[in-house]
């Protein structure tokens, strides 16, 4: 018999994980890994999806395996969390401010209450013993004042919606080597079996097309599809199961997500019991989901994008989320102001999956991308988004149009009764209401707009440290590192910062940062060199449309007040001066009180 590698099936609850498993598995030569990223039911439906593929082992953690081995007959290794996986975790807490508790399993609290007490931390824990605790215990916990959990992937998904902070545990390199382990002396125990049964299952694979083979109780009992369009597939041809049962044979053809399936079924019978054979083979049929700048998303997209972002990461919108929810159960049509980079849209988002119309299309008009014939066809084809009702509209950068498309599509709107047959929502860049330019107040007047005014980053720096490491724990998934924290020098040099791109800018700040440190903590040398740059990069672009000696050019936005064009333009020189008030006033040559009032 000729030995192969085990083939293992890796499903991990982050990205980090599935990064670190790859590096140690290629470290090995007895394996042949493949991972996805998935947690709990995704986890279950990535196993058996998968479970085609002929692989010897699963291995996953947490709650995750505990589902995936009561779901698939595959054997399963568990990836246990160390002490060590802890004791990193709470070294990374250190630098969180506010009030946070563990809670998990007892795997997880019961190694953590030992560090805690050798340690001698005062931290508070709780400990679960089933998923249906998890909602009920963060809500109290909530109430009590708590703001941040250290957990596991299960609790920190849900801590997440009920707008807390959450700090999932990583699994450390000797954890999943030792699952590793495991998992090949598990394999040495039946692998002549899964030899045999490999070999019949290549028969099946050598023809060509995708096949699928269910049950009279509609089981899955095998599948030769390798497609992201497996669980729409797998819904369809269930509901031709009991067609093909009474009919012996059965063809039909079915699109989904631009792809034409064409599908022939048969029944099989084997030991006196019936089963539903599928064949069928796709074919690209285009359609037009998304063109011309308009986009249409559905709920569980909006989710995935709103949830994955730094804004949820970081918990940015939580101080307005009660407010948020009141709006999004108005009808009444929202207006979100704000800087660039200060999350417009990721706002937009939040509103839409709290709103009553959530389980219809979230559509984007994309006004820094519509281009003629995507306007001609928002403006006047039958299909039309505005021509559709109980559908959630964001408009997003309104301030990119044309004072006349502005305008038209206001007109449109009213005429129509856009706002009033949807749920509209426009982001516009712009610092101050008090001081918006007319177009926007005109869609206030007119549509009776509510508004949210976002802050910028640069009036929330006391935020910063704990912003930074929140967002440090995602890196540290994302990235595969180990980062504890900052240096207290460097988060002082974060704070003094003043972030003009804002949000945007310093998610890709401290993603660079966290790529080029390899010891535990970002040092203030290399805040400073990345923040350095950025002022470069900025003083570059202000200064590439003139050659002038002395002079630079800054693509600033003439529409607005002369205050706040005056504001950008002694920030610049005060970034050139290396916030030096004094030499700021003096270049300028106004006093240190007019260039408060200026900044104010």
């Amino acid at each position: 018999m000729i030995h192969k590698k085990i083939k293992i099936l890796g499903v991990a609850p982050y990205e980090g994980m599935k990064s670190m498993m790859l590096k140690l598995a290629a470290k090995r030569e007895d394996i042949d890994l493949t991972v996805f990223v998935g947690d709990l039911n995704e986890g279950v439906e990535i196993a058996k999806r998968n479970f085609h593929s002929n692989f010897d082992v699963i291995i996953s953690r947490g709650g995750t395996a505990e589902m995936i081995s009561e779901a698939t007959s595959v054997p399963l290794i568990e990836i246990n969390l160390s002490v060590y996986d802890i004791l990193r975790s709470l070294k990374l807490a250190e630098n969180y401010s506010d009030r946070y508790a563990i809670v998990g399993y007892p795997s997880i609290t019961g190694n953590a209450q030992l560090l805690c007490d050798l340690l001698q931390y005062k931290i508070d824990i709780f400990t679960i013993h089933s998923i249906d605790e998890v909602q009920s215990t963060l809500e109290d916990l909530k109430t009590q004042g708590y703001r941040m959990i250290l957990c596991d992937m299960i609790t920190t998904t849900i801590a997440k919606k009920l707008g807390l902070n959450a700090m999932l545990i990583t699994s450390g390199e000797e954890s999943i080597m030792s699952a590793f382990d495991q998992a090949t002396k598990l394999f040495k125990s039946y692998v002549s079996i899964k030899e045999d049964n490999r070999f019949l299952e290549d028969i099946i694979r050598s023809h060509s097309g995708s096949t699928v083979v269910f049950d009279t109780d509609k089981n899955l009992v095998f599948s030769s599809v390798e497609s992201e369009h497996f669980d729409q597939i797998v819904e369809i041809l269930k509901a031709e199961i009991d067609e093909t049962l009474s009919s012996e044979t059965h063809k039909c053809f079915k699109t989904i997500n631009e792809h034409l399936f064409t599908i022939t079924s048969k029944k099989i019978l084997n030991r006196q019991t019936a089963y539903a054979v599928f064949y069928f083979t796709s074919e690209h049929a285009p359609s037009a989901r998304s063109k011309y700048g308009i986009k249409y998303s559905n709920r569980s997209e909006v989710e995935d994008s709103f949830f994955n972002s730094f804004y949820s990461v970081t918990n940015t919108a939580n101080e307005a989320r009660s407010n948020l929810e009141q709006l999004s159960a108005n009808s009444a049509p929202i207006m979100v102001v704000g800087e660039g980079g200060t999350g417009k849209t990721q706002i937009a988002r939040l509103l839409y999956t709290q709103s009553p119309s959530a389980q219809n299309p979230f559509i984007t008009i994309d006004c820094t991308v519509i281009n003629d014939k995507g306007w001609s066809f928002l403006t006047n084809h039958h299909n039309s988004p505005l021509n559709d009702t109980q559908n959630t509209l964001f408009f997003k950068d309104l301030h990119v149009l044309s004072e006349a498309r502005c305008k038209h599509l206001l007109e449109m709107i009213r005429d129509v009764n856009v706002h009033k047959q949807n749920k509209l929502i426009f982001s516009y860049a712009v610092k101050n209401l008090d001081k918006a330019p007319n177009a926007v107040i005109e869609y206030l007047n007119q549509l009776y707009c509510m508004s949210i005014q976002l802050q910028p980053l640069k009036e929330r720096t006391n935020e910063i440290p704990t912003l930074s490491s929140l967002y440090l724990n995602t890196l540290n998934l994302k990235l595969a590192k180990q980062l504890i924290g900052f240096e207290p020098e460097a988060l002082s040099r974060l704070q003094a910062y003043h972030w003009p791109y804002n949000y945007t800018q310093f998610k890709r700040v401290l993603e660079e940062m966290a790529v080029i440190t390899a010891t535990p903590y970002i040092t203030a040398a290399t805040v400073q060199s990345v923040l350095e740059k950025e002022k470069s990069d900025a003083l570059d672009t202000m200064s590439s449309k003139s050659e002038t000696k002395g002079v630079f050019c800054y693509d600033i936005h003439l529409n607005r007040t002369l205050d706040e064009i005056n504001h950008d333009i002694i920030s610049l020189y005060l970034e050139q001066s290396g916030g030096n008030h004094s030499t700021t006033a003096k270049r300028l040559g106004i006093s240190r009180t007019t260039l408060w009032r200026y900044l104010k």
